[in-house]
């Protein structure tokens, strides 16, 4: 066990899973890792104030991440210190351990800016800094219920993390990353999010400025499609008999009420939602419906702060605002498998995977094509595992087996693994202590961490050196074998041109006259 209390921090763009390692289970405190204004009541909300927001209808926010990296460190101190204020957690610093996320190829600049963040202005006797993805082999993912994780996970497995601002193809093997086999998407939650706020409002209502409205109709309505064109075509019929377009009533914060679906397919099985407030929402289903759809009052329960508050939805009525949802419910989650349907030039989920496994040894291909796990927001879209096996099995060699592992939290399972680790024996090995620190500053975590080579300088003489040497190896091996180097065949150029004979007059030769006699 860690000499420390361990705080956890799943540090993610959107929003922050935070909890200690001591507290009986694994359910994180989920916030909002920003800080949003309200136009209705005219308030600034940083991170876990918001929970006391009534009027979504119109925010704006200002993000700690932009494009998947920590930029503004502003806000993210703000909500931080929120978080590890009396109000929440109310940490004695000293006493504790700090676990926290960073995305994948973080630059060395937002590194040591979290080192002396953690260090200087905490003041914790500890911390580790590494990538989400890089936690699985200490969590459940790949775990029987009965065996513990440590017994049971593979040495050579690959993580899809789909987060807020990219998706990810890691791969791991034995407890470490593999880093020239890493991939990245440029398609996250956040992008998928714009893209069908852009198609509502062009279609439909105007709703550029809701996005947090926008964000639970996705995770509500939206799903991938296992045959796209099929259902394309479906929704060229009417929207009564397609059996894919759904009523969304939009939420009226006047009355207090949330939005809801009305006339959903009742699936098989009961869908997870978060809608940012709170933990997941489980929304009861009546599947004993004769017509096999949802009636109109539909029971929900949010989650605030560990208090869940259930509801019903009223009756329809004539002032409902209704948003219909046909074809964007399967177009904007297909962006994660053919991003060039909106013209952005890289390849799909599959085929980054097929790519990722390609770079790596050739005997361990097969571990890899077996133990592929899910984590991430993006992974809850109903029928993204099923899709992605079915593609897999088209991509990969016939005598390899392909093996989809899909979380029941898929957004909490970075935070259990941390949960895991910090709660066993091999933590403080990993750790860097404030004495390291002070001793060694940025370069002792750097030691520690061991994480992506980003200096270009390095790379461009250690490229250099490397043609230079290949193509010393190749001249000696030509010289060795009586064969004229590249260099000697192609004849030299003399150092001048000679120069032409100047002519004057008619470039003809004169003819000799005959002499008379």
């Amino acid at each position: 066990m860690p000499s420390n209390a361990v705080v956890l921090l799943d540090n993610g763009a959107h929003t922050i899973k935070a909890g200690l390692s001591s507290a009986v289970g694994s359910n994180p405190r989920i916030i909002y890792n920003a800080a949003i204004r309200s136009k209705g009541d005219n308030r600034l909300y940083i991170g876990h104030e918001f929970d006391k927001c009534q009027d979504y209808a119109s925010l704006s926010y200002r993000l700690s991440f932009e494009r998947g990296y920590l930029t503004d460190w502003d806000v993210q101190k703000a909500v931080w210190d929120n978080l590890f204020g009396p109000e929440a957690f109310s940490l004695d610093f000293e006493s504790h351990s700090l676990l926290v996320t960073e995305p994948p190829f973080n630059f060395h600049s937002i590194q040591e800016k979290y080192d002396q963040l953690v260090f200087e202005e905490y003041e914790f006797a500890s911390y580790l800094r590494c990538p989400a993805a890089s936690l699985a082999p200490y969590g459940s993912l790949f775990s029987p219920s009965d065996n513990p994780p440590y017994l049971s996970y593979p040495e050579c497995s690959l993580i899809v993390d789909s987060g807020f601002s990219f998706t990810h193809v890691i791969p791991i093997m034995q407890g470490s990353i593999v880093w020239s086999g890493v991939r990245r998407i440029d398609i996250g939650g956040k992008l998928l999010t714009n893209h069908l706020s852009t198609l509502v409002s062009f279609r439909q209502w105007n709703m550029l400025d809701q996005i947090h409205i926008v964000n639970e109709v996705k995770e509500k309505c939206c799903y991938v499609s296992s045959s796209f064109p099929t259902d394309l075509e479906r929704c060229r019929l009417g929207g009564n008999v397609n059996g894919i377009t759904l009523e969304y009533i939009l939420p009226d914060f006047s009355r207090n009420r949330h939005g809801y679906v009305r006339g959903r397919p009742a699936p098989t099985v009961t869908p997870t939602v978060n809608l940012g407030c709170g933990e997941p929402v489980h929304i009861a289903q009546d599947t004993n419906s004769q017509s096999g759809r949802q009636p109109d009052g539909v029971t929900e329960t949010v989650r605030h702060d560990g208090v869940e508050i259930s509801y019903e939805a009223p009756p329809p009525s004539d002032s409902d605002q209704i948003l219909y949802m046909s074809n964007e419910r399967f177009t904007v989650p297909e962006l994660i498998f053919n991003p060039n349907d909106i013209g952005l030039e890289q390849s799909g989920l599959p085929h980054a995977i097929n790519d990722s496994i390609s770079s790596l040894p050739l005997d361990l291909q097969g571990m890899f094509w077996a133990n592929i796990g899910l984590i991430g927001g993006n992974v809850r879209f109903e029928g993204f595992g099923r899709r992605l096996r079915r593609e897999l099995r088209a991509l990969a060699p016939v005598e390899y087996g392909v093996g989809i592992y899909e979380s029941t939290e898929p957004t909490m399972q970075a935070y259990k693994s941390a949960h895991a680790l910090a709660n066993s024996d091999y933590y403080n090995s990993l750790v860097v202590t404030r004495e390291e620190y002070n001793e060694g500053g940025s370069n002792a975590c750097r030691r520690k961490f061991r994480d992506f080579d980003w200096d270009p300088i390095k790379e461009k003489n250690a490229a250099s050196r490397s043609t230079r040497k290949d193509r010393l190896d190749l001249k000696e091996l030509d010289d060795s074998e009586g064969v004229r180097s590249e260099d000697e065949v192609v004849p030299k150029a003399p150092r001048s041109l000679p120069r032409k004979r100047q002519r004057t007059g008619s470039t003809r030769p004169k003819r000799d006259l005959p002499r008379g006699k």
